[in-house]
């Protein structure tokens, strides 16, 4: 055998013995069904939006859906990414009829489905509310695996810490991936064109 040939005979038999192992071992172990799927966004819930009619996931089927979850009394964040949603809807033209856009409140004692139309007023008309009971609300959170929390001020008022993510939600109401607003609206409303 060629001198320059032997060392490659080695190495490939070394790495089709490795080969043969990892499959025998994934056998043994039975194979990779005991790999964990990662977790479901999304489920079931009922809240009411600020026109007080009551909103449910199926409200999210058929259109693909924009969903944040601030709170009406929030400094920056929010307002922000509100105004983005709001630009980004505004670039689509006649389709933004086409998708569904939501803010949900993750501050449901204060943002009553009054508070949410009034902060609402200052947005595309494409946007609405969400809030409920603080039952309903925490159900939500947790579906969509949000994190809030209150935290106290030193006047005896608080403020919300909580996920600043906004979530792109298919036809189906299956969850897409976040959806980046870190781009011109122009693009953003052409990448959400594409779910339409």
């Amino acid at each position: 055998m060629d001198r320059t040939i032997r060392p490659l005979v080695i190495i490939a038999a070394f790495a089709g013995s490795l080969l043969v192992g990892l499959l025998i071992m994934l056998w043994a172990l039975g194979g990779l069904r005991t790999v964990t799927a990662p977790a479901a966004i999304g489920g079931p819930f009922q809240l009411t939006d600020q026109a007080g009619r009551t909103v449910t996931e199926q409200n999210l089927k058929g259109k693909p859906t924009l969903i944040f979850f601030g709170f009406t009394h929030c400094p920056d964040v929010c307002p922000t990414a509100l105004f983005e949603i709001s630009e980004v809807l505004k670039a689509m033209g006649k389709d933004a009829d086409r998708v569904n856009a939501w803010f949900v409140s993750v501050d449901p004692e204060r943002d009553t489905a009054g508070a949410m139309k009034d902060y609402l007023s200052s947005f595309d008309p494409h946007l609405k509310g969400l809030t409920g009971e603080p039952a309903a609300v925490a159900k939500v959170l947790s579906a969509y695996r949000v994190y809030a929390r209150k935290v106290p001020l030193k006047d005896g008022d608080y403020t919300m810490d909580h996920t600043a993510l906004i979530y792109l939600m298919d036809r189906n109401g299956n969850f897409v991936a976040p959806f980046n607003l870190k781009r011109s609206p122009e693009e953003a409303a052409k990448d959400l064109k594409r779910y339409l």
